[in-house]
This record gives C-alpha cells, structure tokens and sequence, in this order.
C-alpha cells in the first residue's frame, strides 16, 4: 500500500431503504484525488451511484461540494493560484509549508487550515510525501478572484 493511499467508506440506502455501507476502498492520493462531489447545494443524497469524479480544475468551480485528498512529493511545490472556493483542509502526513503573498505558515499533521480562496501555493516540506484532504465549497472571488 501507497504512504499517500486513503480508506475511503460511503454511506447510503439500499434496495430495503436501510442504512448500509455502499463502498469501503482504497483511493490512491497520487497528487490530487476527488473522494466523493456533488453537484449542488444542498446535496441529494438519494443516488447510490459513486461520486468520485476524476480530479480536474473543473472541482474549483462546481456549484456542489468537492472532498479531496492531495499529495505532494517530498520538495515539490504547487503553482501559485487562488479559487473562488472556500477549502477546509487537514494536513493527514507529513509537513507542508502554506505560501502566501505575504509569507508563509508551515503545517503538521492535525494542523486545519481555512483557505478562503486567496492566492497561495503548498510545498512538501522533509524527504517524505505530505498529504491532506480538503473539503471545498463554492464562494464569491475574493480579490482578483480564482486563477484555476
């Protein structure tokens, strides 16, 4: 198993209308992975379907709901760039420096962040992978607005 691998357990109703695991698997965290999205707000939960769509920007301006999980390798940083999202994001492994345009915080893991859609980057910091999962949410642009 991966060190940026994740056990992903869905919830849902079945055929009986009884509370039930609908999937329990592995999502490999290589880079950026959707674990689960919707389409608006609020959410339908009635569909029995799996919600993970493959990543894409597109995640960054989806009317519905995005639960992620991202990993970089140890030394890379991210582009610089802003959404027009407001992301909830723990940090799961490793450490992770959050760059602004004003400086930079580093994180460990437990660490929750509240990225309000501002410009910023994420560099792996040690020689281990680090991983977090974020909740995103639209929002209205602050500043410039997104850039993704």
């Amino acid at each position: 198993m991966s060190d940026t691998t994740v056990r992903r357990v869905v919830t849902g109703i079945n055929e009986q209308g009884r509370s039930t695991v609908l999937f329990d698997d592995r999502q490999s965290g290589a880079t950026a992975r959707v674990l689960w999205a919707t389409d608006s707000l609020p959410a339908d939960n009635a569909s029995r379907a799996d919600s993970a769509p493959a990543f894409g920007l597109d995640r960054f301006r989806s009317p519905g709901t995005t639960f992620m999980v991202f990993a970089l390798p140890a030394g890379q940083t991210s582009p610089m760039h802003a959404t027009d999202t407001i992301d909830y994001i723990v940090v799961l492994k490793g450490r992770l420096e959050l760059i602004l345009d004003t400086g930079s915080v580093e994180l460990a893991p437990g660490d929750c962040v509240v990225d309000r859609g501002v410009v910023h980057a994420w560099r792996a910091l040690g020689d281990e992978p680090a991983m977090s999962v974020g909740v995103l949410l639209p929002s209205k642009p602050v500043g410039a607005g997104a850039t993704i």
